[in-house]
């Protein structure tokens, strides 16, 4: 983004703020279909929905051949209200992949018969005695910890001793003796080390996916590269070169398929890499004002709308949008803020909280200060903190801006509170003391 911007994605952003109000989401559905068609080369292109779940990505997503990938009972459901159809179909639409399975969960993948990732050895178990009495056996596929991991943080780093997540590679033989145990056939692997992982560490997982591919044997019809594909935030940043990311799978894939005997499915699992770029937060500049050296632009949208500044450290591109139209203005070093109670409501912010600032055209109270690149775990990690109601969304089609989430207004806040008749007011009893 250029720090003066005016439309996105040709629409005025002036009118879209006055359109739908700030804060709100804009989404660019051309983006993201870009991205899904330079996945192309894979067999399966699974959207990991946790990045952006609003239904019409979701419908948008599956309309341009993509499958998704579900971690909650919640998001199935989000995933079948889209248009995607449970079962073990090949490949199947609706994956559910975690670590454990809460109860609710494991009863939908049971009745729904979604096909699971497993995350955990436990979860084999659990899942093979709920499902029983099939003709044949049901098939799982295993998300492998490798023992390494990689990202851009540590709170996205998703391998190694310090990570949560997968089942530890050297558990597999364990996991092959329990599936058998419950007439499960492990049918894939899946292995993903974290976000923003580069070809270097990629070519690892590659090597650690077929040695334990190889140690379960030709039960297996698929492999899945996870996802974790490097998105550019900065002007510096290079762009992926997908077909050599491609070509290590690939490869990987074809030694499979001789030892096996029969064709191996190559599924890639983008969430972030889909729609980051599709996405801008465009909020309001209500205060400008100076402390000390330090000069601010304050606008409407906080770490309620958009956490990951506050959590990772996360940098955002930004741009200005005159309120009038002005196309000439001076430059300045700004930080930019929310409105929350809370020093850590800072967009320009590295890890650890360090605030820092970006290079910002003069703006005064009415203009627009434009966040880029916030169309992954933006809208998906945002919050009611301070009681702010959540922001509204809106999906730009060619000419036309659809609104897919109206902003949620202050009886949404409340809505499913209460207040309980309590036996004795807490006044008398304090008289009584």
């Amino acid at each position: 983004m250029t720090p003066l911007l005016h439309d996105i994605a040709g629409h005025s952003i002036r009118e879209l703020g006055q359109q739908f109000g700030t804060p709100f989401y804009a989404y660019d559905a051309a983006t993201i279909a870009e991205r899904i068609a330079e996945l192309a080369a894979f067999d399966v292109v699974r959207y990991a929905q946790k990045a952006c779940s609003n239904l019409a990505i979701l419908d948008l997503v599956r309309r341009h051949g993509a499958m998704v990938d579900a971690v909650s009972a919640g998001e199935i459901h989000r995933a079948m209200a889209a248009g995607f159809q449970p079962g073990f179909h090949d490949p199947p639409e609706i994956v559910f992949t975690a670590d454990l399975f809460d109860r609710e969960t494991l009863d939908r993948v049971v009745e729904l018969e979604v096909p699971v990732n497993c995350g955990s050895p436990d979860m084999i178990d659990q899942y093979g005695e709920r499902a029983p009495g099939h003709s044949k056996p049901l098939p799982i596929t295993l998300r492998i910890n490798p023992g390494f991991g990689h990202g851009h943080s540590q709170k996205v780093n998703t391998g190694g001793e310090q990570s949560k997540h997968g089942i530890w590679h050297e558990q597999v033989n364990d996991c092959i003796e329990r599936a058998a145990k419950h007439n499960l056939t492990i049918s894939g692997l899946h292995m993903h080390i974290g976000s923003g992982s580069d070809l270097e560490h990629l070519s690892q997982v590659c090597t650690a996916m077929e040695q334990t591919a190889m140690a379960i044997g030709a039960s297996l019809t698929s492999i899945s590269t996870g996802g974790g594909l490097p998105t550019p935030y900065r002007n510096e940043d290079q762009r992926i070169d997908i077909q050599p990311f491609f070509d290590l799978w690939d490869a990987t894939r074809r030694r499979l398929e001789a030892a096996f005997g029969h064709p191996v499915s190559l599924e890639v699992e983008p969430g972030r890499y889909l729609s980051a770029e599709s996405g801008y937060l465009i909020s309001e500049v209500r205060a400008v004002k100076r402390m000390g050296s330090n000069l601010y632009y304050l606008v409407d949208a906080g770490f309620n709308n958009l956490a990951r500044p506050v959590m990772y450290g996360a940098y955002h591109p930004m741009a200005v949008c005159p309120a009038k139209g002005e196309t000439d203005r001076s430059l300045q070093e700004v930080i930019v803020g929310g409105p929350l109670c809370e020093s850590g409501d800072i967009f320009t912010q590295t890890e650890g909280g360090v605030v820092s600032s970006q290079t910002l055209p003069e703006a005064q109270v009415g203009d627009y200060v434009v966040i880029g690149c916030a169309g992954a775990y933006g809208f998906a990690m945002s919050s009611n903190y301070n009681s702010k109601p959540m922001c509204a969304e809106v999906l730009l089609d060619g000419d036309t801006a659809h609104l897919i989430r109206e902003h949620q207004t202050m009886e949404d806040l409340i809505r499913g509170e209460t207040i309980p008749h309590l036996t004795r007011r807490t006044d008398e009893a304090t008289d009584e003391a």
